[in-house]
């Protein structure tokens, strides 16, 4: 499984932010041995959904699919924080849990 990283096309406007993004979050943060990359990946999903951060949430989707969580779990998570989050915020996510679940079936 490849390492996540910041898109390094964002390096040219915003290296540092690459930078901290490359070695404090997924080279520490998300290496830390707390959680496993699948419980790192649903809490990062369940936060950018519940926050409406759907520029983020596609990547994030698809990082939790190759962690080992299941479309079906990830839908489960969504159904449940649209109680707590808002069905808007829900609605958003399970639309592009359908199309990173689709784009990853074919």
């Amino acid at each position: 499984m490849a390492k996540q990283s910041a898109p390094q096309e964002l390096a040219q406007i915003a290296p540092k932010l690459v930078g901290i993004s490359n070695d404090v979050l997924f080279g520490d943060v998300w290496e830390r041995p707390g959680l496993s990359p699948r419980d790192r990946s649903l809490v990062t999903v369940s936060v950018l959904a519940a926050l409406y951060r759907s520029e983020q949430l596609p990547y994030h989707l698809g990082k939790a699919l190759e962690h080992g969580l299941s479309v079906e779990e990830l839908s489960e998570a969504i159904t449940h924080l649209a109680f707590y989050a808002g069905w808007p915020n829900a609605m958003t996510a399970v639309t592009q849990l359908k199309k990173i679940a689709d784009e990853h079936s074919a």
